[in-house]
C-alpha cells in the first residue's frame, strides 16, 4: 500500500486518499484473478469458473467508478450545489449495484441454458488449485477493503469489500463443483452457476437497496446523534436539546436543526453567547452545520411543575407518546404551549385532539398551544 500510496501521490491521512489507494489495489487484484480465472476456465469448459472471473472484473470497475466517485464528490460546492456532491458516492453505489445485478443476471442466464444442454467438464487439480489461492486472495482483499471502509466512513467501500468477500464463497462452491465431478463424475457445474448467480444477485440487490434507502433519507447515524445530544446538553445555559433533524450530503457532511430549551429569564444576548461557539465545536469536531431553535422554560414556579405533572400522567396513559417538551405557560398571551413526541404508528389527529381537550378541560380559560413532533434520529 506505501507503494500506491507513493506511486500517486497520496495522502494516507485524508479520506479521499484512503478511498483511492484501497480502489486502486482493489483494480490491481481483481483484474488479475479475473484473467486467471477466464483462463483456467476456458481450458476447463467451466462456466462456474468463468462466471467468477467475469464476476472479479465487475469487481475491478466497481473500484474504478469508486475511485471516480471520490473525486467527484470532493468537488468544492458551488453555486449550484451549495452543500457539496457528497451525494456522488451514492450514485456512484447506485450504478455499481446495478453493474453487479447485470453480471448475476448473465450468470444466471448461461447456467439455465447449460442445464438444458450441459457441457463436458474439463476439471484439473491445478484448476482447482488456482481457484482456492484466488478465493483467499479475494477474501483477504475484501476484509481489508471493508475495515478502510469503516475506517472512513466509506459505504463504497464497504459495499464493494463485501462483493470482493462474498466471491471467496462462490470460490467455494466452485472448487465443491470441480471435486464433485473429480471423485463422482457428476456434472452439478450448472446447478452450482444458479446458485452463485443467486450469490450475485443477493449482493446487488442489497448494495442498491441501501443506497436507495440512503438518498430517500433514514434515520441519521445513531451514535453520531447520540454524541451531539450529550454534546449539547451538557453545555452550560441548556436545559434540554429536542427535535434534532440531520440532513445527509454525503458520508462526511450534515447539515441539522434542534430545539434548545433555555431559562426564560435569559437575554438573547446570553442564549447567542453560548450557543455560537457550541454552534462553532459541533462543525469543527463533526462536520455538522446546527441551526438552533429555542424554546423559553419556566422550570421553578409551582403552577409549571403542576402542568408538567398533568401532562406526565396524560403521556403514561397513551402508549403511542414517547415524551414531550417545550412546557410553557404565559400569561401575556394567557396560552399554554406544549409539543409531544409520537411515534409512527400514532393516530396523530386523535392523540391531538385528545390531548388538546385534556389541557383545555384543566385550563378552559387558557389557549391551548399544541404540537406534535416525530423522532428523526
Amino acid at each position: 500500500m506505501s507503494l500506491i500510496y507513493k506511486l500517486f501521490k497520496l495522502d494516507r491521512n485524508s479520506r479521499e486518499g484512503v478511498v483511492s489507494a484501497t480502489s486502486i489495489l482493489s483494480i490491481i487484484v481483481n483484474i488479475s484473478v479475473a484473467l486467471l480465472k477466464v483462463v483456467v476456465g476456458i481450458l476447463a469448459a467451466s462456466i462456474a469458473i468463468i462466471s467468477e472471473g467475469v464476476n472479479n472484473a465487475t469487481d475491478a470497475l466497481s473500484s474504478l467508478l469508486t475511485l471516480i466517485g471520490i473525486k467527484l464528490a470532493n468537488r468544492k460546492p458551488n453555486k449550484e450545489h451549495p452543500f457539496g456532491y457528497g451525494r456522488m458516492e451514492y450514485i456512484t453505489n447506485l450504478i455499481i449495484s446495478a453493474i453487479i445485478i447485470l453480471s448475476g443476471t448473465y450468470t444466471l442466464k448461461d447456467s439455465v441454458v447449460k442445464i438444458f444442454f450441459p457441457e463436458e467438464l474439463n476439471t484439473t487439480l491445478l484448476s482447482i488449485i488456482l481457484v482456492a489461492v484466488s478465493a483467499v486472495i479475494k477474501y483477504v482483499l475484501g476484509t481489508y477493503t471493508i475495515s478502510q471502509g469503516k475506517k472512513v466512513n466509506s459505504d463504497t467501500l464497504i459495499a464493494v469489500g463485501m462483493d470482493c468477500r462474498n466471491d471467496s464463497f462462490v470460490s467455494l462452491v466452485t472448487i465443491g463443483v470441480s471435486l464433485v465431478y473429480i471423485l463422482f463424475g457428476k456434472n452439478i457445474d450448472a446447478f452450482a452457476g444458479v446458485f452463485t448467480s443467486y450469490l450475485i444477485l443477493k449482493a446487488g440487490y442489497e448494495i442498491m437497496s441501501k443506497t436507495i434507502s440512503e438518498l430517500l433519507g433514514q434515520p441519521a447515524d445513531e451514535e453520531l446523534a447520540r454524541e451531539l445530544y450529550r454534546k449539547i446538553r451538557s453545555t452550560d445555559g441548556v436545559i434540554n436539546a429536542v427535535d434534532m433533524v440531520l440532513h445527509n450530503y454525503g458520508p462526511d457532511m450534515y447539515t441539522g436543526s434542534v430545539n434548545v430549551e433555555v431559562d426564560h429569564k435569559m437575554t438573547a444576548a446570553q442564549i447567542f453567547e453560548f450557543l455560537r461557539v457550541l454552534q462553532g465545536k459541533i462543525y469543527e469536531e463533526h462536520r455538522v452545520a446546527m441551526v438552533f431553535g429555542i424554546y423559553a422554560v419556566d422550570n421553578d414556579s409551582k403552577d409549571n411543575k403542576k402542568l408538567r405533572k398533568q401532562i406526565t400522567d396524560f403521556a403514561k396513559s397513551n402508549p403511542h407518546i414517547k415524551s414531550y417538551h417545550a412546557v410553557y405557560s404565559d400569561a401575556k398571551s394567557n396560552s399554554i404551549y406544549c409539543d409531544i413526541v409520537v411515534d409512527y404508528d400514532a393516530d396523530r389527529k386523535q392523540i391531538y385532539q385528545d390531548f388538546s381537550a385534556y389541557l383545555q378541560e384543566l385550563y378552559p380559560d387558557k389557549n391551548i398551544q399544541v404540537n406534535l413532533d416525530t423522532e428523526f434520529v
